[in-house]
């Protein structure tokens, strides 16, 4: 059994902002692992392409790039339903064992980094979901806009909304849902969250040495998922009639800027500007999250990526 597999080893997390190839990066290193003999298999670690049918727009592993090796944790659940960083953290630490019983070698890659801090050190247990409460929110940022919303979060949790854009309205309005439910500020439950088994990991965060081309990539990007079908994609899920906007699935970049290009609401212009400058904000909040970890490995993502391993 190879020894990252046999837990005497950190499990290697392959992680980075969007468009910073992560995937290509970790399928690279499972054939060079696989040339050595060794088994290898793939844990996702991001909240969208947990989804069934939401391809193009999460950039998901194609059919011939998953069938290199196994992957883990993708088209897992239907867009109606909600994933958490707390699922995910025990569904990968399940996954984890059960692959290194296989006696292959798990590695992680994603860039949902709530679910790596789950995974590392485990969340406090936090208030669920309260639809009266979100429906007050929505209609408050509706009234109000959501930059209003942010300053309020800002009077009661100044360390939770110095880190969320001012549109950032999923994560400003969790962080108002868990105020107001609990009484404690959102920052507070989480400095306070433990895990009793903390799970060493080797992180690699594949970084750019110049931002603006990695802004160029996502813009390709996107372009490249519009070619493919991208607009098509979320009309099929439209279609459904059992989706809306507010669901977590939903909510990812680019299907809420094509949902409002689909209502009417905004242009094509508007939709592919707006899509990627959010693209470009995600990325921008994951380097923030990542220039948090001092003990991951920065590897350019700009140049040849080479990870190490033994």
């Amino acid at each position: 059994m190879d020894s990252a597999a046999s837990g005497n080893e950190p499990v290697l997390c392959i992680v980075g902002p969007t468009a910073s190839g992560k995937t290509a990066a970790a399928l690279h290193l499972v054939r060079q692992l696989q040339a050595k003999g060794q088994a290898v298999e793939l844990i996702s670690m991001d909240s969208a392409l947990v989804y069934r049918g939401m391809d193009i727009g999460t950039a998901k592993p194609d059919a011939a790039q998953r069938a290199l090796c196994p992957h883990h944790l993708l088209d897992i659940l239907d867009p109606a339903q909600a994933y958490s960083a707390a699922q995910f953290a025990a569904d990968a630490r399940a996954l984890i064992t059960a692959i290194g019983q296989r006696g292959a070698r798990p590695i992680i890659v994603g860039g949902t980094l709530l679910y790596l801090r789950a995974l590392q050190s485990g969340l406090a247990a936090l208030p669920q979901a309260d639809a009266a409460v979100r429906a007050q929110l929505d209609a408050d940022a509706a009234r109000l806009g959501w930059p209003a919303l942010h300053a309020r979060l800002a009077a009661v949790d100044p360390a939770t909304a110095s880190r969320l854009a001012p549109n950032d309205a999923q994560r400003i309005q969790r962080a108002l849902e868990v105020w107001l439910l609990s009484g404690t500020p959102l920052s507070a439950h989480l400095a306070a969250s433990t895990s009793a088994a903390p799970l060493p990991l080797r992180i690699v965060s594949l970084e750019p040495s110049d931002r603006s081309v990695l802004h160029a990539r996502i813009a390709q990007r996107f372009d490249a998922m519009l070619a493919a079908g991208f607009l098509d994609e979320v009309r099929a899920l439209r279609a459904r009639g059992d989706l809306d906007p507010s669901l977590p699935s939903m909510r990812a970049v680019g299907y809420r800027q094509a949902w409002a290009l689909l209502d009417g609401r905004i242009s094509t212009a508007e939709f592919r500007e707006q899509a990627i400058a959010a693209t470009r904000q995600l990325a921008k909040r994951q380097l923030t999250w990542l220039r948090a970890l001092p003990q991951r490995t920065v590897l350019d993502c700009l140049g040849p990526v080479e990870i190490q391993v033994s």
